[in-house]
């Protein structure tokens, strides 16, 4: 422990610093997340924060469950497709309604109170629509990383136009202008597809692939509950 500063400040928590730490996410971004940041927040010097967390992995753990603490569950409504569904898109908006809050929690299981509520709530259905506890586990961890793996590639710039203000769409129409200006006995599928291949939003494309997964995980059950 550092010198000067051996005794751990009177009020300071662990959920103290996890709020702090959300503060400057958006306000900074993850790239600007840094121990001397949050502990500015909370009016302490960094080296305080080493009686809580050893470094900032430990202090990124925190923040991760405290992302997941107003994230409410689904309802108990309709069948397993209709709930699973309704947890990706959720969890789809929660990730996109907080600055990189994808980029903190994808691949990262460092389960607290708010995770584990989730996690809990999530398996239970899993094995409530007949799932094995195996296939419940590793389809827990399967909706997880689409939903987080989506968010951190819609949230990465199309291209460098993008990051000087050219819009999505506008970079989408103008890659549809150049698939249909390729020679077509080149690329002939290019050319055919380029409409289909740039036209659908993100809205769509997960929706797509959301639907596609929720295909396949009902081959799992018997086919009296798919």
């Amino acid at each position: 422990m550092p010198a000067d500063e051996d005794a751990a400040q009177p009020g300071l928590t662990r959920e103290a610093l996890a709020q702090a730490a959300l503060r400057v996410l958006e306000r900074d971004g993850l790239a600007g997340l840094s121990m001397r940041k949050v502990a500015a927040e909370v009016g302490v010097k960094a080296a305080s924060l080493y009686w809580h967390v050893r470094n900032k992995e430990e202090l990124l753990d925190l923040l991760n469950d405290a992302l997941m603490a107003d994230v409410e569950a689904p309802p108990r409504t309709g069948d397993w497709r209709d709930q699973l569904r309704g947890y990706c898109e959720r969890h789809r908006a929660h990730l996109l309604s907080r600055r990189d809050a994808a980029k903190v929690v994808a691949g990262r299981l460092a389960p607290g109170p708010n995770l584990l509520r989730l996690m809990e709530d999530q398996l239970d259905r899993l094995r409530e629509a007949g799932f094995s506890a195996a296939d419940a586990a590793m389809i827990s961890y399967l909706l997880g990383a689409y939903v987080q793996g989506f968010v951190l590639q819609e949230q990465s710039p199309m291209a460098a136009a993008e990051t000087t203000g050219t819009g999505r769409r506008r970079l989408a129409d103008d890659a549809a202008e150049r698939f249909r200006a390729l020679p077509a006995a080149e690329f002939p599928n290019l050319v055919a597809m380029a409409g289909d291949l740039t036209g659908p939003d993100l809205d769509a494309r997960f929706a797509f692939g959301l639907e596609r997964i929720l295909d396949g995980l009902a081959a799992l059950l018997p086919p009296g509950r798919r």
